[in-house]
């Protein structure tokens, strides 16, 4: 698995074609800065060549592959040591950003975010306490060592 960046055409966040929040993505920036500086540099620098530019991305890009932050269930397990432990995923991580064009979250919701994900942890661990305490699980214990 290849952990270098690919740039994609980003059609879910797109206005016309998803050029410019491909390249957004990519460098890790905002998509309204990109698209700001694409219409500056239209009017004030280059008009024509901004615009073949833009189409030539239109048609060279690829599309943005839509299940590519989703992993399957046996790779977001993994096995080492005692116990099964979860790995990170993409979507599990939480990117604050720390100025106003970096891509990311406000760190009020990174916040809630990252709130959200401990209570869930809790209330499954909470599960697994109660099943580990119960009756039932000391049963299936002696069933199973039979």
């Amino acid at each position: 698995m290849s952990t270098r960046k690919q740039l994609y055409r980003d059609t879910e966040h797109a206005r016309i074609a998803g050029v410019c929040a491909g390249v957004a993505n990519y460098f890790g920036i905002e998509r309204w800065l990109v698209r700001i500086l694409f219409v500056t540099s239209f009017f004030l620098l280059a008009g024509p060549f901004m615009l073949v530019a833009y189409i030539a991305g239109w048609f060279i890009l690829d599309k943005k592959p839509i299940g590519s932050t989703t992993a399957p269930l046996e790779s977001i397990f993994q096995h080492s040591g005692k116990g099964w432990r979860n790995k990170v995923t993409d979507g599990d991580k939480v990117s604050v950003k720390t100025k106003v064009w970096q891509a990311g979250e406000p760190p009020k919701q990174a916040f809630f975010d990252i709130s959200k994900q401990f209570a869930e942890s809790e209330a499954r661990l909470r599960r697994i306490e109660k099943y580990v305490t119960s009756k039932e699980f000391q049963l299936n214990r002696e069933i199973s060592r039979l």
